[in-house]
């Protein structure tokens, strides 16, 4: 039975409503490479070639997450070409990352553009204009009205890794007749754990169509290269307690600068790298470390690491993996604000012994594995960070084992892609 459409009705006239906020917002989230016309499904450049599946991934952790499908979606499908959708900018660079990264077979079938915005029209013009046989969304990207286009236009639907926090959930049961009317058109829906199964379940996902397959996030790509890179740099900065502030966010860098303060009282050849999460703050960064006396280098400028350096900033799209391993310790952001955090198994698979503040619920279930080896400590304020970074650097030989761990962990945790790969296959066989 077709699910009411009066909750979906309700909902774009919302948007409608608030369209001037949306589209100041969406005119910062813009790379010069793409036209703004995409945002209303319009410009969307040159597509790959016929047969297309389509992906989308919100930002910037989400693409990361994704690329193991991706390539895996490539292997399975080779007759079929791939489109890439992200919401924000840093998104977009990490995905122009992976492709460049990729064959020149392979680069051929993918492309990037931006998902419009959740309108009626602009979703049923993109849908138009990509044509995909098959539409995956990634972990929590339910957009109603771009999953009704695919519903009008008969294309499938699938989430994948899908995922609601405790705090996403609570705010999707407000919206739940909205909800139960979008998730009626998901035909498959990968959940990543047995509480993310229930809650979609509780805002009205059948539970046929509902597939406890683990988390992508543990299906890691090959960090070789990476590693390659940031050793080279740990060399070449020489014996300095290097540690790696990734993914930080707005209300997080005066807390690391204080951890670093501190830190800094022990070993004072310490340098902290910083990579802020967004690149529409990589100037108000740099300007507030210069502001507050830090001897800071930017490497989007070139500038050098010198031994007088205690601030490096990582303003760069695309280099995190390589940043974190050009550290000793790795701090995970978005965790010592109420933000949920982000992915800590990123520097896990480089070996890295890994901190966290302590909001990170929404990377809880790949958290607490990595908890239990000792691969990830949590920290509640800057003393306990700096003392915590302290230990890691008197103890070496304890860190690479509290590394190696970690990976270990990630090691025993796959498996994940190939039963997202076999999901899929039921909506469109290889």
């Amino acid at each position: 039975m077709a699910s009411p459409a009066w909750p979906r009705l309700a909902y774009s006239a919302a948007l409608y409503t608030l369209s001037p906020l949306i589209g100041w917002r969406i005119w910062r989230e813009q790379v010069s490479t793409h036209s703004r016309w995409q945002r209303l499904g319009i410009r969307l450049g040159q597509l790959p070639p016929a047969p297309r599946i389509w992906l989308h991934c919100a930002s910037v952790g989400e693409a990361r997450a994704a690329r193991p499908l991706i390539e895996g979606l490539l292997k399975s499908y080779p007759g079929h070409s791939v489109v890439l959708t992200t919401m924000t900018a840093s998104g977009a660079g990490q995905v122009k990352a992976l492709i460049d990264e990729q064959s020149s077979h392979d680069q051929a079938r993918l492309t990037h553009c931006f998902l419009p915005l959740d309108f009626p029209g602009a979703t049923k013009r993109f849908v138009r204009r990509v044509q995909p046989e098959l539409a995956i969304l990634f972990e929590t990207e339910l957009w109603p009205n771009v999953i009704h286009a695919c519903r009008q236009q008969d294309v499938p639907v699938a989430l994948v890794n899908g995922r609601l926090s405790p705090r996403a959930f609570k705010r999707y049961q407000r919206l739940r007749p909205l909800m139960a009317s979008t998730l009626a058109d998901i035909r498959w829906l990968a959940a990543k754990s047995p509480a993310d199964a229930e809650r979609f379940k509780a805002l009205g996902c059948r539970a046929e169509t509902i597939s406890l397959v683990g988390s992508l996030k543990f299906e890691m790509a090959s960090q070789e290269k990476a590693l390659r890179e940031g050793e080279r740099l740990l060399h070449e900065w020489g014996e300095r307690a290097v540690w790696v502030a990734g993914s930080t966010r707005e209300g997080e860098e005066a807390l690391l600068l204080e951890a670093h303060s501190q830190l800094l009282r022990r070993y004072p050849e310490a340098l902290l790298i910083v990579v802020p999460r967004h690149p529409q703050r990589f100037d108000d960064v740099a300007n507030a470390c210069l502001a507050a006396g830090w001897a800071l280098s930017r490497r989007s400028q070139q500038q050098p690491v010198t031994a007088q350096t205690q601030v490096y900033l990582g303003d760069t799209l695309g280099e995190l993996a390589t940043l974190y391993a050009a550290g000793r310790v790795a701090f995970v952001g978005g965790s010592m604000v109420p933000l949920g955090g982000h992915n800590v198994l990123e520097p896990a698979a480089l070996g890295r012994p890994v901190l966290s503040g302590p909001y990170i619920e929404n990377f809880a279930d790949v958290a607490e594995p990595l908890q239990a080896v000792g691969a990830l400590t949590l920290v509640e304020n800057p003393e306990a960070l700096a003392s915590a970074l302290a230990h890691s650097f008197a103890n070496p030989q304890l860190a690479l084992q509290v590394g190696q761990a970690g990976r270990e962990v990630i090691h025993r945790h796959t498996g994940a892609l190939a039963r997202t790969l076999e999901g899929l296959e039921a909506l469109l066989p290889r």
